[in-house]
Formats: C-alpha cells, structure tokens, sequence
C-alpha cells in the first residue's frame, strides 16, 4: 500500500542532492533519534494519499513511490516536476528529506493556511523569516502550471540546473513561521545538534516513544501520561519491577481487545486507543488495591486484623513477606521521575533555534 484512502493531499519528498558540506555523506540516511532523517519526514507527512520520495530506493519505514528527476542530479525543480508527475490530489505539500524537528502538527498548520488564505502556496520560515519553499504545502495546479511555463530554459531543453526559487517567486504565497519545524541538516552540527536537543529532558520521552512506535509500526496515539501513572502506581504499590510489566501487560490486553473489536467490524486505530485506556484504568485499580492492602496490613486495625506473628517478639524486618512494609525513602526512591509527555515542554522559544551540542551529547 502506498496510499491512504480519501487523505486530501499528497507529499513530494526530495531526498537527492550531493550533500557536500556532509562530505557527500547519505544525508537522507543519517540518524537523528535513532531513526533516519528520510523516515522523520515521512512520518510527518503520514496522512498523505501519496507519498513520493525522489531519489535511488531505499528501505522506509513507511511505503512509499520512488521517482527520479531528469537529468539524474538535475536539481530540485526538475525533482519536483518528476515527484509531482506521480500525484493527483489538488494539494500536495513539499519537503526536503532533511528536517529533524518537522511533525505532522506543522505539516497540518501549512495545508490549513493554505486552504484559509486562497494562496497558490503556504511556506514556512525559518527564524529570520526567510521563506522555506522546501517545507511547505502548494496548490498542485499552480505548481504544474508554473512548471510548464518553464518547461524547456532549462539544461538540455528541459528544467535540469534551474532552481526552485524560479517557480516559486511566480507564485502568491502566505507564510507560516515555525522556526524549529523549519531547522535542516545541512553540516555535521546541525546534525550534532539535532542529536542532543532530542535529548533535553522536555523532548527525549516524546522523541522516544515516536521513534519506539515507527520501529514497532504502531499507529495508534494514546494517553501516555496514563501509562505513566499507572507505571508509577505499580512501582508505588507493588514493586519497582512491577511497572514494565504492567504497562507491557495492559498493551497485550489492549491488542487482544482491539483484535476482537476489529474482528466485530468495530473502529481500528480509535478501538485500541479505547481498549488501552481501558485496560490502564482497570491495572490501576488493581494496583491501588494492592497498595491499601499493604497498608493495612502495615496498621492493625485499618480493615482486617493483620495476622499474629509465630513469634510474639519478632522485629518488623522478621514478619511476613505478604506483609510488605515501605519505608519513606524507599516509596520515594520507587517512583520514577515525573513527565508529562501529553503537554510536551516547548522545544524552544520562537525566533530561536535548537540550543548547541555539547560533545558527550553529539552521538
């Protein structure tokens, strides 16, 4: 499959180029977040009907529909006519196969300016406001009808070695400012500082779990927060080991749920959504059932009596096992750190790009 049915636009990935201040490194190719950035961009761009990359076949995480420009290396516009050729809806936006921070967010902001604004086109600029043709979305009919214009003053009679800002600066365009959807890859610290911004404490669960959910080729959006209470509850109430395996059995039950509901003709994606909220809901109640018991079994006299010792003169470090006893560092020390991965932390104030990498970050 490499369409999604009844999606209202289509995306024209240009992933060529030399890459000459990478050294002429495979740019596309590079890992930013243990994912690539060609993958990054696609997952940005996933609710488009058709997703054309240009450029020589590669392994994806999402399928897609390989084109080449003609002359081969012939620069971006001729990469843009060849990607566009392959499309059919009525919108189509463009991006460059560098963009380590773009999300789908940002992808939707720019096709809803467009559809406002009755432009030929919607760019996103960078921090000092320069226009970003490479990350934006383009009324097809305008592009294809720029490209005809044209068509044949480029090399060799067609549009090879002619750049993109002669189409583009014939077109009536409208703006949307992102400056960290709009930072690119173009040397080794950009992508150094790439790699060290997804780390930053506000960023690295969110980077984590999307990167988690494009290797496992999981499409289902969920209330991570909850899960992360849920983790916490069972660190709290039962164990420290009992988090993972909690969270990791709530998915289990959830897929068997969503498995059975879509077996019933029911919803896909929303039915797991469902069927983990669910799940999570019943696993903390059950934690916090366990909890209360500890508890009182910890105080004589809260519900039931605690069951009287073999040895009268026993220490508390010498009861029952199946009476756990906490201490307060020891609950404390249990929980694990607290993020909130549903209101993710700002990455950076407008106007500002990613902080610098430090060295121990870089990798």
């Amino acid at each position: 499959m490499t369409a999604n049915e009844g999606a209202s636009y289509d995306a024209v990935v240009l992933a060529g180029g030399g890459a000459a201040r990478l050294g002429g490194a495979d740019k596309p190719g590079v890992r930013v977040g243990g994912r690539t950035l060609l993958d990054r961009v696609l997952t940005a761009c996933s609710g488009a009907g058709t997703t054309v990359v240009v450029a020589a076949p590669r392994p994806t995480a999402r399928p897609v529909v390989w084109a080449r420009e003609e002359p081969p290396g012939g620069g971006p516009l001729a990469a843009l006519d060849a990607g566009l050729r392959r499309t059919a809806a009525e919108r189509v936006v463009v991006l460059s196969a560098d963009l380590p921070f773009l999300a789908e967010p940002t992808v939707r902001r720019l096709l809803g300016a467009l559809r406002e604004s009755g432009a030929d086109g919607a760019v996103l600029t960078d921090p000092e406001g320069r226009d970003q043709p490479l990350v934006a979305a383009y009324r097809s009919a305008s592009l294809r009808r720029g490209i005809a214009e044209l068509a044949g003053t480029g090399e060799g009679g067609g549009l090879g070695g002619l750049p993109l800002r002669r189409l583009v600066s014939r077109l009536g365009l409208t703006r949307v400012a992102d400056p960290v959807a709009a930072f690119d890859c173009d040397t080794w610290d950009d992508i150094a500082t790439a790699r060290a911004r997804i780390r930053e404490h506000g960023h690295v669960l969110d980077e984590w779990i999307s990167a988690v959910k494009d290797e496992l080729d999981i499409d289902l959006d969920v209330d991570t927060g909850m899960l992360l209470d849920l983790a916490r509850d069972a660190a709290h109430g039962v164990a420290r080991p009992a988090a993972p395996l909690t969270t990791f059995l709530v998915g289990y039950a959830a897929a068997q749920a969503a498995a059975q509901t879509a077996a019933r003709g029911g919803a896909g994606a929303t039915g797991g959504a469902d069927a983990v909220a669910d799940a999570s809901r019943r696993a903390a109640a059950l934690a916090a059932r366990w909890a209360e018991e500890a508890r009182q079994g910890a105080t004589p006299g809260a519900g039931a009596a605690p069951t009287t010792p073999a040895n009268p003169q026993a220490s508390p470090s010498q009861t029952s096992p199946s009476q756990p006893q906490a201490s307060p560092s020891q609950s404390q020390a249990a929980a694990p750190t607290s993020q909130a991965p549903h209101a993710p932390h700002a990455p950076h104030a407008p106007n500002t790009p990613p902080s610098p990498a430090s060295p121990s970050d870089a990798g």
